[in-house]
């Protein structure tokens, strides 16, 4: 079996004339981050690598997660490649993980999550919203023969509060 876990990034500010990939996050991403792990962390069992775009917003987002779930430094990887907004591109990098890893959590950018969400899982969602997680499941063995997952979890900061 493999478990994907999709985390769209925090709110991100636009307040400064940055290029994309360097926004920040707002503060209101913090709690946003806050309120999904007060849920995640109880459904949430160790091992599994963490994957990030290099986006700050994104890559902050990741570092919140990693804290708050004690993963270790070894388990966790910025790759450009995720910065993408296309679907397509972002199943590619999923299906590159190694077949010996059986849990893969991912932060990324819309629309790219929330139509691999929809393609992917079984429960139809009208969009992955900043810092929204979603964790489908599929009875393979390798990540290359992904297609259709169940649905097992979503979580969305607005439906926490």
């Amino acid at each position: 079996m493999k478990r994907l876990v999709l985390v769209r990034h925090g709110k991100s500010s636009w307040d400064n004339d940055l290029p994309d990939h360097r926004r920040p996050l707002k503060n209101r991403a913090y709690k946003d981050a806050e309120v999904v792990l007060n849920s995640f962390q109880n459904f949430y069992e160790p091992g599994g690598l963490f994957w990030s775009s290099h986006a700050v917003r994104a890559h902050e987002t990741a570092k919140i997660f990693k804290e708050r779930l004690k993963v270790p430094d070894d388990h966790f990887e910025v790759k450009e490649e995720l910065y993408t907004f296309n679907q397509n591109d972002l199943l590619s990098v999923i299906q590159s993980c190694g077949d010996e890893t059986d849990k893969l959590i991912v932060f990324g950018h819309n629309p790219a999550m929330t139509i691999l969400v929809n393609s992917l899982g079984d429960k139809r969602i009208d969009n992955l919203p900043t810092t929204g997680l979603c964790v489908i499941d599929f009875e393979v063995d390798s990540w290359e023969d992904i297609r259709k997952g169940k649905t097992i979890l979503t979580l969305m900061p607005k439906n926490l509060r």
